[in-house]
């Protein structure tokens, strides 16, 4: 069984039986172990390698794969970038700067 990168999480593999076993699995690691952590807020260029997991904050005037992305969090994922919006209330340690936001 294969498992994601950042939180060690059961992925559902092609022709599984009981997908909702692993999915539930899945679903309660999550509650357990989620905690926002932010590289960086003012980095404007993606880096070159994706990490899974991986989550950054983009500024604005940030280019290329951030371009129009401003003020939400990058968060790599398979190899490029999926786009979130953060929520008001969320909270998140800053590993650039050491700091909480």
């Amino acid at each position: 069984m294969s498992n994601t990168n950042q939180l060690g999480l059961p992925l559902v593999q092609p022709a599984q039986a009981q997908k909702h076993v692993t999915v539930n699995e899945a679903l309660a690691l999550l509650d357990g172990l989620v905690q926002l952590v932010i590289v960086s807020r003012s980095v404007t260029l993606s880096p070159a390698s994706v990490i899974d997991g991986v989550c950054y904050s983009v500024p604005v005037g940030a280019v290329n794969e951030w371009s129009g992305q401003d003020g939400r969090l990058a968060v790599g994922t398979n190899g490029g970038w999926a786009f979130v919006d953060p929520k008001r209330g969320w909270r998140a340690v800053i590993l650039d700067e050491g700091e909480v936001a």
